[in-house]
């Protein structure tokens, strides 16, 4: 007994010894915290200033000065005085109706394992009292409230889902950015002032779970002084063993560097990836957050965003869906119906996709529309073949399960076994599916088969 417990004493030691170096080499071999593979969803919430005029997307006030665009510019000299500024719009972000409890509990029943909150957009205006933004942040201008500590305590109260941050590096229009910039990022007056005292506030203040980076494509890493804020974050920061960081750190990281790729925007390959990695996308086809001019065919249905879910865990990924709340601080039923969708799936569906593994086959060789994960047992191997769409005469003919004498078949949300024969030559399988009534059926979208005992 004595042994054991010098060698655990030892290993933990260990463990907790590891430092990172402020190099890529060094902090890209930090092995990604294991709870983040295991969520598998979470969902993004977008939401700030342009929440007020909610036209376009949450880039309104680039499209408006920054590159104008034709639709932005007449909606504004259509509906505001000619002085009217953006940051006008902030006595407008009253957030009145927002209660993070009610958000958490509802992001909860969606299935998400984990939210991330914009704590600030391009824009600048950040939605915690940072000391780094004088008078364009949410306790100083508009709603008086810090926003992101509300959720961020809601979440750990009444949830057990992880809370994560996004924070965009650069701002549009701040002109010490600017001036930086026209240097051609020689000076580092904006991330030493502005960008790095407002991560490392965030990261202490509320001990997120994620950070999830962005704006960084303007300048390179050592701009952004990135290797040396990931190397604190890992080594000493208040969340060093749990944190996980994406890839958006400067130019040319993106799908190279960081714990898990968020590469590009709606990032979907279709196909298994060596590195762990994210789908960023949204309910909205057009916008991260809420807009007053969307179209009910703007909207992602159910289907297809349980497609994106299913095809994204198939392939290794995480899924992270954004909503886009309005300026009082409600979710527009929509988008609540859509996560309640979501999680009416997940809780009979969910063990083919929380804690899975990508399969030897990700899409089926047969049939078309259908996704694979699968889960390691100690003694066994439980596969998962989800249907995007209900099969011909109730019968589903797979090829790319091996079957054996003790492969077992059931479908979730089916108390009852179901029966299965070898496909023609041997090969597959044929899975008849009895028949079933609107009540028995157990989801409205994507069925999920379990099998056992496959040689494969």
């Amino acid at each position: 007994m004595a042994t054991y417990l010098v060698c655990f004493v030892i290993l933990f030691s260990f463990v907790n010894s590891l430092k990172y170096d402020p190099t890529w080499e060094s902090l890209d071999a930090r092995p990604l915290p294991g709870w983040y593979d295991e969520a598998k969803f979470g969902v993004f919430v977008n939401w700030g200033i342009y929440s007020v005029p909610a036209f376009s997307s949450e880039w309104f006030w680039w499209q408006w000065k920054g590159q104008p665009m034709r639709a932005v510019v007449d909606y504004m000299q259509k509906n505001y005085r000619p002085d009217f500024t953006y940051a006008d719009f902030a006595a407008m972000f009253t957030t009145e109706f927002y209660d993070p409890e009610e958000w958490a509990e509802m992001f909860q029943d969606s299935g998400a394992k984990y939210v991330v909150l914009s704590s600030k957009h391009h824009e600048g205006y950040t939605m915690w009292p940072s000391k780094y933004s004088f008078n364009w942040n949410s306790n100083a201008t508009g709603p008086k409230r810090d926003l992101v500590g509300e959720l961020a305590a809601a979440v750990r109260a009444k949830t057990q889902m992880k809370f994560g941050l996004y924070h965009s590096m650069f701002e549009w229009f701040n002109p010490v950015y600017l001036n930086d910039k026209d240097s051609g990022f020689k000076k580092q007056d904006f991330v030493r002032t502005k960008t790095m005292p407002e991560l490392y506030e965030l990261v202490n203040a509320y001990q997120p779970e994620v950070i999830w980076s962005d704006g960084d494509w303007e300048a390179n890493d050592t701009y952004w002084n990135s290797t040396n804020f990931l190397a604190w974050l890992y080594n000493e920061s208040p969340v060093k063993d749990t944190i996980v960081a994406n890839d958006r750190w400067g130019h040319g990281c993106p799908c190279k560097h960081g714990g898990f790729f968020s590469c590009t925007d709606r990032y979907n390959p279709g196909k298994l990836q060596k590195h762990k990695w994210e789908n960023a996308m949204t309910i909205d086809k057009f916008s991260w957050g809420f807009r007053r001019n969307a179209r009910i065919e703007d909207f992602l249905t159910i289907e297809q965003l349980l497609s994106q879910l299913i095809s994204t865990v198939s392939c290794g990924g995480n899924l992270l869906m954004s909503v886009g709340p309005t300026k009082y601080g409600t979710i527009s039923p929509l988008y609540q119906e859509r996560l309640r969708q979501m999680g009416q799936w997940l809780r009979v569906n969910g063990d083919g996709i929380y804690g899975t593994r990508p399969w030897v086959h990700q899409n089926d060789t047969v049939v078309k529309n259908v996704w694979y994960t699968m889960k390691k047992g100690a003694t066994e191997t439980d596969v998962y073949a989800i249907l995007l769409e209900w099969p011909d005469n109730n019968l589903v003919k797979l090829g790319a399960p091996i079957t054996s004498s003790d492969t077992t078949v059931n479908m979730l949300g089916y108390p009852d076994k179901v029966t299965w024969t070898t496909g023609a030559g041997g090969k597959g399988i044929n899975i008849q599916i009895p028949p079933l009534s609107v009540k028995t059926m157990p989801c409205k979208w994507a069925w999920t088969f379990k099998m056992t005992g496959l040689q494969n």
